[in-house]
C-alpha cells in the first residue's frame, strides 16, 4: 500500500455463483477501484482464513505461495462466506499532505488536531493497518444468511443478494470490536459486466446499518475504514482497520 493513495484489499471469487459440487476458487486482491493484482497466500501475513457453509467453519489449509489463495470443493449447497484477516503491515508518510489526502477521502474528522495532541511529527510518521475481508458466494441455490464471525471489523450482510426474493437493496451492518459503527462512511465499488466501475459514498445510520441499491448482473465491493491512535509496540502513530465485503447480484 502506498501512502499517497488508499489501496483496497478484497476477496474475489472466480465465480460468485458455483454449481453444486463445483470448485470454489478465490483470489486475494489488492488494488484500486475494484481492479488489482492477485496476491499469493502466505501464512505469515494471515491471521485467519476460513470458509463458512451452513454454519460450519472450515479453516483454509493453504500452502505458502498458493495463487489463487483458495481452491476447494463446494460440497454443500447454500450461501458460503469466505473470511480472511491479515497480520499488521505498516507504511510511512513522508509528508503531511499525503496523509491529509487519505484522511479527507475517508472522511476522518479533526485529524490534524488529534495528531498534534498525540505529539506526533507531521513528516516521517507511520501507520499500522490490517485487513478484514468477507465474500459471499452462492453454491447451488445459495440459500442462507450471513452472520457476524468475530472479525475485528466486519460487514454483515442483512440480506442475501442471491435469494429469489431479493429486492435490489443490499442491507449491511458494520461492526468494530463487535459493536455497531454508527455514521461511518461506506465506499461502494460497483462493477458492471463490461468491467466499468462506479464509486459512490454512503453512511451507516445510528444502528450501524446501510441500505444500498444494487443492480442485477453487477459485482460489488463494500469498503469501510476505521482510524484510531496506535497502541501497539512498534513505532506507529495511527492504526487503520479495513473492512471489505464482496458479492454479486445475479441477472
Amino acid at each position: 500500500m502506498q501512502s499517497a493513495t488508499a489501496h483496497e484489499f478484497w476477496i474475489e471469487p472466480q465465480n460468485f455463483q458455483v454449481e453444486s459440487g463445483g470448485k470454489l476458487i478465490a483470489n486475494l486482491k489488492n488494488g484500486q477501484e475494484f481492479q488489482g493484482s492477485d496476491l499469493a497466500y502466505f501464512s505469515t501475513s494471515t491471521t485467519r482464513f476460513d470458509v463458512i457453509a451452513n454454519g460450519r467453519m472450515t479453516p483454509v489449509e493453504g500452502r505458502m505461495g498458493d495463487r489463487p489463495a483458495l481452491s476447494t470443493q463446494a460440497t454443500e449447497d447454500g450461501l458460503v462466506v469466505i473470511v480472511h484477516e491479515t497480520t499488521p503491515s505498516r507504511l510511512k508518510y513522508a509528508t503531511w499532505e499525503k496523509f491529509q489526502k487519505f484522511v479527507d477521502h475517508k472522511d476522518f474528522k479533526d485529524i490534524e488536531a488529534r495528531h498534534a495532541a498525540l505529539g506526533a511529527p507531521r513528516e516521517g510518521f507511520r501507520e499500522s493497518y490490517t485487513r478484514h475481508t468477507k465474500a459471499l458466494v452462492a453454491v447451488g441455490g445459495g440459500a442462507g444468511a450471513d452472520a457476524a464471525f468475530g472479525l475485528k471489523t466486519e460487514f454483515v450482510a442483512r440480506t442475501n443478494p442471491y435469494a429469489p426474493d431479493f429486492d435490489g437493496r443490499m442491507s449491511v451492518a458494520l461492526y468494530l470490536d463487535g459493536a455497531p459503527r454508527a455514521d461511518a462512511q461506506v465506499e461502494v465499488f460497483d462493477r458492471d459486466p463490461d468491467g466499468a466501475v462506479t464509486i459512490t459514498l454512503h453512511r451507516t445510520n445510528a444502528q450501524g446499518v446501510a441500505d444500498i441499491a444494487v443492480t442485477k448482473g453487477h459485482d460489488y465491493l463494500f469498503d469501510a475504514v476505521h482510524l484510531r491512535p496506535y497502541t501497539g509496540e512498534k513505532d506507529a502513530v495511527w492504526e487503520t482497520l479495513w473492512a471489505a465485503l464482496t458479492f454479486s447480484v445475479p441477472q
